[in-house]
């Protein structure tokens, strides 16, 4: 792994948000997470689903685990 950009898997904490202190696995510390969470359809309309979508952006202070993702609420 030296030398080639690859980070092994660590261990990550959501702020704020819908998934407050969930704590998840990430590998390549991603800059930017999705969480969704399945809205409530009033008519169903064949196979569509919807879903809310959250993003969390990586702290980019914080190096050692568990890593920190803080809620964006200005994303889509």
């Amino acid at each position: 792994m030296a030398g080639d950009g690859v980070r092994g898997q660590e261990t990550a904490v959501l702020a704020g948000g819908p998934a407050d202190g969930m704590r998840i696995t990430v590998a390549d510390r991603p800059a930017v997470l999705q969480v969704t969470r399945p809205c409530v359809v009033e008519v169903p309309f064949g196979d569509v689903r919807v879903d809310g979508l959250y993003v969390y952006r990586r702290d980019l202070r914080v190096d050692e685990e568990p890593l920190r993702y803080g809620f964006d609420p200005a994303s889509p």
